[in-house]
């Protein structure tokens, strides 16, 4: 089973950059999909970045196109997301997830981490 942690969360002006890091451990996560998805209050769960596992493929929501990266590294077992121009409708609490290539959901989830952009 992998265990997901998440860090690098924490309060920062509007125009900001900030640069979250998932660590894997338990056992490597190569052959699962990952992805960030954010959670803000009053609002559902929302997918924020994926990267494939086979070519590595990156996908964003509309909302973070052009701001965010994402991208992995299996040798460390860790998965990042970069996010500059930070927005305050980018406050939410971001959690890293896992999706095992042969099913269809992200079953395996960090505790997540906040992120606040507030000036």
């Amino acid at each position: 089973q992998v265990h997901l942690v998440e860090s690098g969360g924490g309060l920062v002006q509007p125009g900001d950059s900030l640069r979250l890091s998932c660590v894997a451990s338990g056992r490597t996560f190569r052959g699962y999909a990952m992805a960030w998805f954010r959670q803000a209050p009053g609002k559902e769960r929302e997918l924020v970045a994926g990267l494939t596992w086979g070519t590595g493929e990156a996908y964003y929501a509309d909302s973070v196109k052009g701001r965010f990266t994402i991208s992995r590294d299996n040798a460390q077992n860790t998965v990042w997301l970069q996010m500059n121009s930070l927005k305050p409708e980018d406050t939410a609490v971001y959690f890293c997830a896992a999706r095992d290539i042969t099913t269809t959901t992200y079953g395996i989830w960090g505790q997540g981490t906040q992120v606040t952009v507030s000036s």
